[in-house]
């Protein structure tokens, strides 16, 4: 009887991780700070680089093509936009946060960060770090 109590619960856990809602307003916003180059944390990263003509519009590209990937909100044309970006297995979510921000001088912004867990293992970085190579490649 415990044991099928806690197969329930583990089920209704992993369940509740892949259908929760998503509250747009919290995950469509841009990250503290303004140091540019690479800031990491426990289950997030940011990467910022001085805005280039079209970096935005490649940066939307990349994303776009990313398997299991949707934007949830904004656009390239109103300067930021968000992404959700399930796991295969487990469908966790991971939110991406892109835009071009500042006045002097005007940088893009790679925000991504991990919806639940202490700690995302990189895997934020080294998605980030696979765009920004696919974006390099393409200049």
């Amino acid at each position: 009887m415990v044991f099928w109590l806690i197969v329930i619960a583990l089920l209704a856990l992993l369940a509740y991780v892949r259908f929760a809602p998503t509250d747009v307003a919290r995950w469509h916003q841009k990250a503290s700070g303004e140091a540019m180059g690479e800031t990491r944390g426990e289950n997030s990263v940011i990467w910022r680089e001085p805005a280039g003509a079209d970096l935005l519009t490649r940066y939307d590209a990349v994303i776009q093509q990313t398997p299991r990937t949707e934007r949830i909100a904004g656009s390239v044309e109103t300067g930021q936009a968000t992404y959700v970006t399930r796991t295969a297995l487990m469908g966790y979510p991971d939110y991406t946060t892109i835009g071009v921000y500042g006045e002097n001088p005007r940088y893009v912004e790679v925000y991504g960060r991990s919806r639940f867990g202490k700690s995302d293992m990189g895997v934020n970085a080294k998605r980030v770090a696979g765009w920004r190579a696919q974006v390099e490649a393409g200049r």
